[in-house]
């Protein structure tokens, strides 16, 4: 059971490597680590083995356990330009000591490279980063969310192999992209695979096409906007990706049952 004990954060940022770089801490940092390898390459210690890190590798490590992390400047042609850029934070408090006990934990982890994912490091950054920060739960806050989105993309990995795994591609390409008006090409592209393939890949993990979640994301979305935000209703269809108001209203009246302007008075009258 996650307490909630506040988090203790040491240090956020984004770091930027141009040249080699070692670091070496045998008896361990002292404290909890979680760095996002964002651009380019690193090699890290995880148990007995030195690793390649790559874009999208999450490294978590505990205070106790060793630490190692290589950045070799031969895998630049230019030594000005960047060999590696990650963001990083240190941490310690009970929270994070519970979240950690939580489950086992490798310390290196594939992630998704969303903007979503990627904004909570960059929201926890700018939170430390502030002058006047009179405020240090929010960024404490950011951290749970990062860590229990963490925990969410872990039960979320398939265990069942590569098809599996391109499905989830599939479905973090939609999520992040309901808003839009992408194509089902531009989804196969992601995931490097023919959009036939790719069809078929999502329903057969999911149960419906991609144009059928990518409806119900924005249903939702438009549902959100209609009760709590002030937009006209033709914004709100228009920012919740729909090409139409009219579409829009025709698949918003068949899933709830009334016309969007008819669940905004509704809803704004049981918030009353």
């Amino acid at each position: 059971m996650i307490t909630e004990e506040r988090i203790d954060i040491l240090a956020a940022g984004y770091s930027v490597h141009r040249k080699a770089f070692g670091s070496n801490a045998a008896s361990g940092l002292g404290h909890y680590l979680i760095r996002l390898q964002t651009e380019g390459k690193a090699r890290a210690r995880c148990g007995h083995v030195l690793v390649d890190v790559e874009m999208g590798d999450l490294l978590l490590f505990s205070p106790s356990e060793p630490y190692e992390l290589y950045i070799n400047s031969a895998a630049s042609s230019k030594e000005s330009s960047m060999i590696s850029g990650d963001y990083y934070i240190f941490l310690k408090g009970c929270w994070i000591e519970d979240w950690w006990a939580a489950r086992a934990r490798s310390n290196k982890i594939r992630m998704p490279m969303t903007d979503s994912f990627i904004s909570l490091f960059r929201q926890i950054t700018l939170e430390q980063q502030r002058i006047s920060n009179h405020k240090p739960e929010i960024a404490e806050y950011y951290v749970k969310i990062l860590c229990l989105e963490i925990d969410r993309q872990l039960d979320e990995q398939p265990h069942a192999g590569h098809r599996s795994y391109l499905a989830y591609q599939l479905k973090h390409f939609v999520e992040e992209n309901a808003a839009t008006s992408f194509r089902l090409e531009d989804a196969a592209a992601y995931a490097g695979i023919s959009v036939s393939r790719a069809v078929h890949l999502f329903k057969d993990a999911f149960g419906q096409s991609m144009i059928r979640y990518a409806l119900d994301i924005r249903l939702n979305m438009a549902r959100e906007r209609i009760i709590f935000s002030p937009l006209s209703l033709e914004h709100v269809a228009e920012s919740s990706g729909f090409p139409s108001y009219n579409y829009f209203h025709k698949v918003f009246r068949a899933k709830y049952g009334m016309s969007p302007k008819q669940f905004r008075i509704a809803s704004r009258e049981n918030l009353k």
